[in-house]
């Protein structure tokens, strides 16, 4: 499967709303090939989620999985995602699309996921921690949002390589999507 050209900070696919997908496009051949393509570049890129909008297809897709914290693949169309705490937890936070700036990142510890799965099966499932993270970074993707627009203290933003030179050792986890 070939891997994708990732688009960075500045193409207007990350700042595009997407566009949900018909279950008879879903179905398509096409489809289902850029589906396996985004998995393919996904692990190609070492992260752990990548929606459509990165790979410049303005369309309601985003992957993810995580074998380190035993979150198994996940392909999610036409996303709906509810929050089940009010609360915001911060973590950090990385995007395939900004190499290499990691910063920390309120997000909602538990999520309700609702669409539909690549054959077009119904999904309805709950998830918490670095998976409820992953999902709501993906689904921001989805909406035009990167996690720099989340951020509300950019005194965290910064680059891997200088986090770890200097011994935080902080935001070394892979880039969300």
């Amino acid at each position: 499967m070939p891997v994708l050209p990732i688009v960075r900070l500045g193409h207007p696919a990350l700042r595009a709303v997407a566009r949900a997908l018909s279950p008879e496009q879903l179905a398509g051949a096409e489809m289902q090939q850029l589906i396996d393509d985004l998995v393919d570049t996904m692990r190609e890129a070492h992260g752990v989620g990548l929606a459509a909008s990165q790979v410049a297809a303005e369309i309601q897709v985003f992957v993810y999985e995580s074998a380190g914290h035993d979150i198994p693949l996940r392909v999610v169309v036409n996303p709906m995602i509810t929050p089940q705490e009010r609360e915001l937890v911060y973590d950090w936070e990385g995007c395939l699309s900004i190499p290499d700036l990691r910063g920390m990142v309120p997000r909602h510890p538990e999520v309700r996921v609702q669409g539909l799965d690549r054959s077009g099966q119904p999904l309805d499932y709950l998830c918490r921690g670095f998976e409820a993270r992953i999902v709501q970074h993906e689904f921001d993707h989805l909406n035009g949002v990167v996690f720099l627009d989340r951020m509300r203290d950019f005194k965290t933003l910064g680059y891997i390589d200088e986090w770890q030179r200097m011994g935080d050792g902080e935001g070394d986890e892979s880039a969300v999507g």
